[in-house]
């Protein structure tokens, strides 16, 4: 059956488009594409420097994630000039860009360092704003009052790493804080007008389908400008490659086709007004120990998502009604 048979809409986000896509939500803003541009700053986290804990969170291995030319060694001027040189290779109609604070905790430090740092990026030619990745638990009034400041000056998001709404999750990836530290720092971000991100996996161990799809409605609840979601990779030498192969029970490693199904389940659910920027990951071959999604790339996966949205006819919040705030709260 051919899918033209359905007319073309106009979603609540402003486009054709039927989730609403990162993509889209900078080209309203600016009316350009803007490209993030990754930067290692050389910050470490609490779960790994024996603050809170050691080792980092299990499925952990930054490596698999940034750009080589992300090296802390290098100066964030040097990383910078390197990472839009690469992207101008890649994408000609870049117009502007973001520093994308990305590897570890980009605000555990003091804030003096911040400043030092985040000045460094602000001051290069073409950078128009900062996504600043990090932990629920490494941040605080002064800095987040410091980053309203720049707010009202360039664009800013701060990016948590959540992962999961489930304490009992949380704990088993070593992830050392709650979901209700999340939640609270949500909410002090987004008091300042500060624009939110957050990350999640799906297929942690120990978590059902029933339980992911479940996170849809927690989420739908949070202040959040912008999402990204990520099937679970396991990648060598981190402690999830252990316990994988320990128990592979415990642990949900979905098949394309599987994902595929859930995930627009779980995008059905989800409220409107978030903006989607990912929902898969893409891990270096070289590093995943249990093989992938073949050779499918982000730009084909995208299309092949699109086109089944359209031949289901659904959307990004088809089935999203808005929760009392008792159904907000995860299970312990």
């Amino acid at each position: 059956m051919s899918v033209n048979r359905y007319k073309k809409r106009t979603y609540p986000w402003g486009h054709e488009r039927r989730f609403n896509a990162y993509s889209n939500y900078f080209s309203r803003i600016y009316g350009a594409r803007i490209q993030k541009v990754s930067i290692n700053a050389g910050f470490t986290c609490p779960n790994r420097d024996g603050t809170k804990g050691y080792g980092g969170c299990t499925f952990c291995n930054n490596d698999a994630f940034i750009p080589s030319y992300c090296i802390p060694e290098k100066s964030i001027t040097r990383q910078i000039r390197e990472g839009i040189e690469f992207h101008r290779r890649r994408y000609r109609k870049s117009s502007a860009y973001l520093a994308y604070f990305q590897a570890y905790s980009n605000t555990y430090a003091p804030l003096s360092t911040l400043r030092e740092l985040y000045n460094e990026a602000l001051d290069y030619p073409g950078i128009i704003g900062l996504i600043i990745g990090t932990r629920p638990d490494c941040i605080d009034n002064e800095k987040l009052n410091y980053l309203k400041e720049l707010s009202l000056q360039y664009y800013l998001a701060v990016e948590y790493g959540i992962e999961s709404c489930y304490n009992k999750t949380l704990k088993r990836i070593n992830r050392c804080h709650t979901f209700e530290e999340a939640q609270e720092a949500l909410e002090e971000t987004a008091a300042r007008g500060i624009n939110t991100g957050a990350h999640f996996i799906f297929g942690l161990p120990g978590e059902t389908r029933d339980e992911m799809l479940k996170e849809a409605d927690i989420i739908s609840g949070l202040p959040l400008t912008t999402v990204k979601f990520h099937q679970l990779q396991i990648i060598k030498g981190t402690v999830a490659e252990t316990e994988y192969f320990q128990n592979p029970d415990d642990y949900k490693l979905f098949t394309w086709d599987e994902y595929l199904e859930f995930f627009i389940t779980f995008l059905e659910r989800l409220n409107p007004s978030i903006v989607v920027e990912r929902f898969t990951g893409e891990a270096p071959p070289s590093f995943l120990k249990v093989e992938g999604w073949g050779k499918k790339r982000t730009d084909q996966i995208v299309a092949l998502f699109e086109k089944r949205l359209e031949v289901l006819d659904t959307w990004q919040g088809k089935y999203y009604r808005q929760p009392s705030a008792s159904h907000l709260q995860p299970e312990p």
